[in-house]
């Protein structure tokens, strides 16, 4: 701590999910020490990134594709135990067994142009200056509303995925699920067992992936959404091009006809929603299963964006800024791909410290 009160360390990694744990482990690794030369700062209230915010109903079992963090697998896990407490308790036992010495709740509040090379982090336990930083700040706290004329005198409830409770909420009502990823088609399917009416409204066309979904699918994948990120364009996640599984699911939920896709609805109406043809379906509750986006405002005094509304990066570096790694954004938005980010990003941020100090800001 230098003596106006700010905390200097070499690393400050921001959101404790599995691409902040990853990174954490593999600066461990690197012989770096946890609160002397980086800090894991996160802002939710206890370890489990944001799988600790996610429905009942979601049990481990149904989790897609759950990759273990690096040194340590989550071995046994009960299917039918909440996968929010699965991972939560792994995250936990992960954090302990390496040391990590995570704190929390912190919120970041903004990262700016600092003294002497460093960024100067400013959270709800004071300042850091770092000479670089590793920002896992992922979606959750980002849930993305569309807007619809008409949306502010719908009568009934809308939330978000991010709200979501299970499905015994909306037992006896007439329901519209909004979206056409995973957690909506989840989402339906649950609700449907309770619901007096269920209707699913996706702006495009549902894609069902038969067949297995191996190795060159998945880098195909990752590499539509890469290509975005390159651009400096907002990411896409890489669930959004990969289509949904055709499995058993989703095969009786058609055949039953609760996966039965209407277009997309033009306007909402105080008692449901309305096309221009003139088709009008009444409800009580519009669920929002449409998404997330990067939650990295804190990043805003920056300016890493470009003028397509996203941060250019390569590798996990921001092309605007050497110092500041984004691992869990765009194609590293995956278990499997945060874990390598976090392995790329300490590697990179390893090169950058060991140079002689130089300006970093490349904007």
């Amino acid at each position: 701590m230098n003596d106006f009160g700010v905390r200097e360390v070499d690393v400050v990694v921001v959101g404790a999910g599995q691409a902040g744990l990853s990174a954490a482990y593999h600066l461990r690794r690197s012989g770096f020490e946890p609160d002397r030369d980086f800090v894991v700062l996160d802002h939710a209230p206890r370890p489990g990134g944001a799988w600790q915010f996610r429905w009942p109903s979601l049990t481990y079992g149904k989790v897609h594709g759950m990759h273990a963090l690096p040194g340590k697998e989550l071995a046994g896990a009960d299917p039918e135990r909440p996968s929010s407490e699965v991972i939560g308790d792994y995250f936990a036992d992960y954090e302990e067994t390496f040391a990590l010495h995570v704190h929390r709740p912190v919120e970041v509040t903004a990262v700016r142009e600092g003294e002497g090379g460093r960024l100067r982090v400013e959270t709800s336990e004071g300042v850091y200056a770092t000479r670089a930083l590793i920002n896992a700040t992922g979606t959750w706290d980002r849930p993305f509303w569309p807007r619809y004329q008409g949306q502010e005198t719908f009568r009934g409830r809308q939330l978000h995925t991010a709200q979501y409770p299970g499905p015994e909420a909306f037992a006896g009502k007439r329901v519209i699920v909004v979206g056409g990823g995973a957690s909506g088609t989840q989402h339906l399917m649950e609700i449907a067992e309770v619901a007096a009416e269920t209707t699913w409204v996706t702006r495009r066309e549902p894609v069902y992936r038969e067949g297995p979904f191996g190795e060159v699918e998945g880098r195909a994948a990752v590499a539509l959404v890469e290509d975005r990120v390159r651009r400096g364009l907002p990411p896409e996640s890489v669930v959004s091009v990969t289509g949904l599984p055709l499995n058993d699911a989703i095969r009786s939920a058609r055949a039953r006809g609760i996966l039965d896709r209407h277009p997309m609805f033009d306007r909402i109406t105080p008692t449901g929603v309305a096309w221009d043809d003139g088709r009008t379906v009444e409800a009580d509750v519009i669920l929002w299963a449409t998404g997330f986006r990067a939650a990295i405002d804190h990043l805003t005094p920056l300016r890493l964006r470009e003028p397509g509304g996203g941060i250019r990066v390569e590798g996990t570096r921001a092309v605007r800024d050497e110092r500041v790694h984004l691992v869990g954004y765009g194609p590293s938005a995956s278990t499997i791909g945060a874990n390598r980010a976090g392995r790329a990003a300490v590697a990179d941020v390893r090169r950058l410290l060991r140079r002689a100090p130089q300006p970093a800001a490349l904007r």
